[in-house]
C-alpha cells in the first residue's frame, strides 16, 4: 500500500509557461521524494509596459510517503 501527499506550489519565468512549469518540477524534486505527478491548477501574466513580463502557473505536486518503517 503507498499514500501519496500533495503540496500546492506557485514558480514563475520571464520566459514561458512551460519553463515555469520545469522550474517548478525542479525545484519541487530538489526537496521532495518521490515525486509522481503535477497538476496545473492556475496560469497567470504579469504584464509590465503593455508586454508580458513574467509567466506564472500554481501546480499541485504529488509525491508518495515513504514506509515510516524504510525511514
Amino acid at each position: 500500500m503507498s499514500v501519496a501527499r500533495i503540496t500546492e506550489i506557485s514558480a514563475s519565468s520571464s520566459k514561458s509557461f512551460e519553463d515555469a512549469v520545469q522550474q517548478g518540477i525542479q525545484r519541487a524534486t530538489a526537496t521532495l521524494r518521490n515525486v509522481r505527478s503535477a497538476w496545473i491548477k492556475e496560469q497567470e501574466i504579469q504584464v509590465e509596459n503593455n508586454r508580458i513580463s513574467a509567466y506564472k502557473v500554481t501546480m499541485k505536486i504529488t509525491f508518495v510517503l515513504e514506509d515510516a518503517a524504510k525511514a
